[in-house]
């Protein structure tokens, strides 16, 4: 049974790439003991991936002497993420649609849009800096489980 109280953390890691690997595992581990649905956690396991990826190449500017923080709150119903590196921040409003013109064949830039499309609140802090993520828990719907038996 799931825990009523909420699961919190805050872990700083290297501003590289491959340094997140140890929170996700762990983070999903987590959602997984809470009765969270694959679906929930793939959205939670890709949008902390393109996050902090972000973190590092753009916030950071891949310097590896820079750090990310990374902090969590799971709850019964919901997972909280925040992911704040330590650049200058940037304008979310500036950043173009990659669906949109030119940006369509662009190899980059899908990330925000990524994290939008698979989390239900994201927002900003004013520096640009840091981003906050949170993913309700999906609820089967009785019309779900006829679809899955049926």
């Amino acid at each position: 049974m799931a825990s009523k109280t909420p699961n919190n953390c805050s872990v700083v890691l290297e501003s590289k790439p491959a340094a997140v690997a140890g929170v996700c595992e762990q983070l999903l581990s987590k959602l997984k003991s809470c009765n969270f649905s694959q679906k929930d956690i793939f959205a939670v396991h890709l949008a902390l991936e393109e996050a902090f990826i972000n973190a590092v190449r753009h916030g950071n500017k891949m310097d590896p002497s820079k750090q990310i923080k990374i902090d969590y709150s799971i709850s019964n119903d919901k997972i909280e993420i925040s992911v704040t590196d330590e650049g200058s921040g940037f304008k979310p409003n500036g950043v173009p649609d990659p669906r949109c013109g030119e940006n369509i064949y662009k190899t980059d830039g899908r990330g925000l849009f990524l994290i939008s499309s698979y989390m239900d609140v994201v927002d900003f802090n004013k520096a640009g800096n840091c981003i906050r993520m949170v993913r309700f828990m999906q609820k089967l719907q009785p019309t779900d489980k006829t679809k899955r038996n049926g």
